[in-house]
């Protein structure tokens, strides 16, 4: 009797083993991690993506794009989220790696340098005024260090941590050199922790990409940019012409070429690249011409 019970729970047990492999066999999932500036795209697709493809699961993270091509070029993810071009030593580690990749352009964005939306004082910054704040040997510590005829106040500033693509882009840019930054700022990849922080202090200021500045415009205030032609304010249409200079940028992922062989990478992918030019938009970003979508679908589908 004892013996025959064990048959049973060991049968059991092997039929639930099988069970669970067929079931994880039958599990599909897509990982994408890196740029926060990115995510809010990403996730847009995705959500929808779920919606007609209820079993195939979309794992999204955000470690900044640093950390996002750290995991790529290990290949611990299919994707990456990446606010600027990959550099050439992430290139190298992953050819040394072996792993190969296309570039994939989805959308526009204009990093948005912000203050606290009761600041009554600012309105504009000159890209001079911009490289004095935050260059490396920046010795601007008040509002009445950068314009004598603004308060004599302690400015607290916020900006993207090293890792992210938005503090390589704005850096280079700005200071003509990426990397090269003030430090005594608070610093983070989350995006949201930068909004709250400056939404949270009136002698505030901080950067980050427009559509989280367009997501919390009634506690922030877009400073315009005047780059030796005039002030111009970030928006849709300076971004999209190229006016709102030098802070417009484009946006990328990055796919793994061993990953595409997947089906369901293949076909999100496919999804993303057919439906951007309606979700980015959604999602607070600037879509890319039709064309440029139709030429990376294309890309795509050739990447062997």
């Amino acid at each position: 009797m004892r013996s025959h019970f064990f048959e049973i729970i060991s049968i059991a047990a092997i039929s639930c083993m099988a069970f669970s492999n067929a079931s994880s066999a039958n599990t599909q999932s897509i990982s994408l991690d890196g740029s926060s500036t990115v995510f809010p795209i990403t996730e847009a697709v995705a959500e929808e993506f779920r919606t007609q493809h209820g079993k195939i699961k979309v794992n999204i993270g955000v470690s900044g794009t640093g950390g996002g091509f750290k995991k790529f070029v290990a290949k611990e993810i299919d994707i990456c989220n990446a606010s600027r071009p990959i550099k050439s030593s992430e290139a190298e580690a992953a050819k040394k790696n072996n792993v190969t990749y296309t570039e994939l352009p989805v959308a526009y964005d204009g990093l948005t340098v912000v203050v606290n939306s009761k600041n009554t004082w600012a309105n504009t910054l000159t890209v001079e005024e911009l490289k004095k704040i935050w260059g490396p040997e920046s010795k601007i510590k008040t509002w009445s260090d950068l314009r004598k005829d603004w308060p004599n106040r302690p400015i607290k500033f916020y900006g993207p941590g090293t890792d992210s693509g938005t503090f390589d882009y704005f850096t280079e840019a700005i200071n003509g050199k990426s990397g090269a930054s003030r430090s005594d700022y608070v610093k983070s990849e989350d995006d949201n922790t930068l909004v709250t922080g400056v939404a949270g202090e009136l002698d505030a200021m901080g950067y980050f990409g427009f559509s989280y500045f367009q997501a919390n415009s009634k506690t922030l205030k877009a400073l315009s940019i005047d780059n030796g032609k005039g002030a111009v304010a970030p928006s849709l249409e300076t971004i999209t012409n190229g006016t709102y200079a030098p802070l417009s940028r484009p946006l990328f992922i990055y796919v793994n070429a061993e990953a595409l062989k997947r089906a369901e990478v293949k076909t999100f992918l496919e999804f993303f690249l057919k439906e951007a030019g309606r979700l980015v938009p959604e999602a607070g970003y600037i879509a890319l011409e039709k064309k440029k979508y139709e030429d990376a679908l294309a890309r795509l589908k050739t990447m062997k």
